[in-house]
């Protein structure tokens, strides 16, 4: 047997640790994306993969460094601008029927992409009435959505985003800086609740219009992206918003019928059943 196939084994069997010891269950990532992030954390500790399961069975404090290995804490302010342009200009007055909204962000990261739309909120007039949940698995990177600092080198590229967006004001309106970092202001924080929310385990926790979850189900094999739309689904009001991330595919969407398009370049569609 081959290296490869002994690694794949190995791995096999620290998932199932993982699981067993604490219910964080990886087991249904995408392979290929998976096997570089658990290899990434054996070669940190300098172990093998094998090595890696009783450290995982019988030091708790190890765990968080685990996951914040195994997911993925990456995001952008504006990311993607044409699709919050779209969201702007396609769902938001949509939402303005309801007298209170309620946005989830399910795979927030870091929170650049939460603080963006609460700024596109608060730039149409929703954010009062709005109450925005960002969750993730990733305690870490939660601590640090929180606090919504960020390094002031990427200003310039987050200024661009907001334009390209839409944005109705000037980016400054929003933060204050120093040399080195930047906060989003108390106003816009303070509508936001973070939570610790496991897409893989964790069920429905409130009722939204809105589900925004960006390039999150590329790391989720097929069974896994078909219990996650299942779980959006049951989230979200008749008619509700649910807004994936442009590298997503569509198949497990067109597969599973929940929801039909209502801008498809964009991926942004709404709950079946109802036409907007």
């Amino acid at each position: 047997m081959d290296e490869s196939k002994i690694q794949d084994i190995e791995i096999g069997l620290f998932l199932d640790a993982l699981y067993q010891r604490y219910d964080y269950d990886f087991r249904n990532y995408a392979k290929a994306s998976l096997k570089r992030r658990v290899l990434g954390l054996a070669a940190a500790e300098r172990l093998s993969v094998a090595e890696l399961i009783p450290l995982v069975l019988r030091r708790e404090d190890y765990l968080a460094e685990v996951i914040a290995q195994l997911s993925v804490p990456v995001s952008d302010m504006y990311r993607d601008p044409p699709v919050f342009k779209a969201l702007r200009e396609t769902v938001l007055p949509l939402l303005q029927t309801y007298p209170r909204i309620n946005v989830w962000q399910a795979g927030c990261a870091t929170g650049e992409e939460v603080y963006s739309l609460a700024i596109m909120l608060e730039e149409e007039g929703l954010l009062e009435r709005t109450q925005i949940y960002a969750t993730d698995i990733n305690d870490s990177a939660l601590h640090k959505a929180e606090d919504g600092i960020f390094p002031v080198h990427n200003l310039a590229g987050f200024e661009k985003n907001y334009k390209n967006a839409g944005g109705k004001a000037e980016f400054a309106d929003y933060y204050v800086a120093n040399a080195d970092f930047f906060r989003i202001y108390k106003r816009l924080r303070q509508k936001i609740v973070f939570a610790h929310h496991n897409l893989v385990s964790d069920g429905v926790f409130c009722e939204v219009q809105l589900i925004l979850c960006r390039n999150v189900l590329i790391y989720f094999n097929d069974e896994l992206q078909k219990r996650v739309l299942e779980l959006f689904y049951n989230s979200l009001v008749r008619g509700g918003f649910l807004c994936l991330g442009t590298r997503e595919s569509l198949r497990s969407i067109e597969e599973q019928r929940l929801f039909a398009p209502h801008q498809a370049d964009c991926m942004i569609f709404h709950k079946n059943g109802v036409v907007t």
